[in-house]
């Protein structure tokens, strides 16, 4: 027994390079898991010009300087962000507060309907558990104006930190893609020079991500868009938020298609009752998650890595469960290290065989 672990630690961590990359990502999850929080404008700042890199590479392939490219890059980014604040976000505001506004009356309703059911229905629904339904709903709207209520109290703190956030991430974001190269250079001075096996995974997780990110963004977009002509188009209560939400939903494969059915149907419900149009609603919900799932997706991502669905649904899983909300959106790229990792070990030790193996096989012999 000892010879045989002995002879796998051999043959999979034999390698310095192995090592290295090893040490690489323990020192990254690490970094990410105990210094997370306070490293969070950092790690926006980094993710933001990482994304709008690509478009500062497609000036200087034109010949553009690199600093003017920087700077065309970064307005062109702000400009974004202000018309977003002043435009989309009160939208959604006001969506929310209405939202806020007809929640009564959309639980009296709801109240209403179950108890037509039960009338209808005796032997399936009671009014013990209609009770206990509604007791569960008011407890949890309670408990999220609780949240509400200490969010208010202690606003100061929060708008303090978001005016620090407006503030550091935008320089970061500046700072990263114009010292990206000197920045690069100061991380490798730390490195070893022996490090062909991490660069391959790098490189390798780079073009996925590259593909990935670009890909994801216009499925969104596309999605939003379509998703919310169609709630308009049947003149569904909250489109804008709702539809915003199911663009959202793609950054979590079949997880996040799933969630959506609900909040959709029930205001449709609350809207209209259990009629016909509810059931379209739902229907062309359902249509646009099956092109998207089956025509949108694989043609904008078809250079992106393959994975299975088991391993999708289980990096979300486990990614959300470590770093909650933006586990989930980074599932997919973070799912992508892995695989590259996997496939850099398993390739760096194909064609590799030590004595013992030698000697092994020449016993089962």
């Amino acid at each position: 027994m000892f010879d045989m672990f002995r002879q796998w630690i051999n043959r999979n961590f034999s390698d310095p390079q192995i090592i290295i990359l090893t040490l690489l990502l323990i020192s990254g999850f690490l970094t990410v898991f105990l210094l997370g929080d306070m490293l969070i404008p950092v790690f926006m700042g980094a993710m933001i010009a990482y994304l709008l890199e690509g478009m500062v590479q497609r000036l200087e392939w034109i010949k553009t300087p690199r600093t003017p490219a920087v700077i065309i890059v970064f307005c062109f980014f702000m400009a974004c962000v202000i018309v977003t604040v002043t435009g989309l976000v009160p939208l959604l505001s006001k969506q929310v507060a209405q939202f806020i506004q007809t929640l009564p009356t959309m639980l009296g309703k709801g109240q209403k309907a179950f108890m037509e059911a039960m009338e209808k229905y005796p032997d399936i629904i009671n009014k013990s558990q209609i009770d206990y339904f509604v007791n569960a709903i008011a407890s949890e709207l309670y408990s999220q104006g609780q949240k509400i209520l200490s969010f208010s109290l202690a606003s100061v703190k929060s708008l303090i930190t978001v005016i620090v956030y407006l503030v550091l991430v935008p320089l970061l974001i500046f700072f990263f893609l114009k010292d990206k190269h000197l920045i690069l250079q100061w991380f490798k001075g730390f490195l070893p020079d022996n490090r062909d096996l991490s660069t391959k995974v790098w490189n390798e997780v780079n073009i996925q991500i590259t593909n990935y990110v670009r890909g994801k963004i216009w499925e969104i977009l596309i999605v939003w868009g379509v998703s919310y002509a169609t709630f308009a188009f049947f003149d569904l209560q909250f489109a804008v938020l709702l539809s915003l939400f199911v663009g959202l939903s793609v950054l979590i494969p079949y997880i996040g298609a799933a969630l959506m059915v609900l909040p959709i149907a029930l205001v449709a419900f609350f809207q209209w009752g259990f009629v016909a149009k509810t059931a379209y609603v739902v229907a062309a919900y359902g249509v646009i998650q099956a092109l998207d799932g089956n025509l949108l997706a694989p043609l904008l991502l078809s250079e992106v890595v393959n994975l299975h669905p088991v391993a999708i649904i289980v990096a979300v899983l486990v990614f959300g469960g470590l770093w909650g909300t933006w586990g989930l959106f980074l599932a997919i790229p973070l799912a992508t290290l892995v695989h590259a990792v996997i496939k850099a070990w398993f390739s760096s030790r194909q064609y590799k065989i030590l004595p013992g193996d030698l000697e092994l096989k020449h016993r089962n012999s």
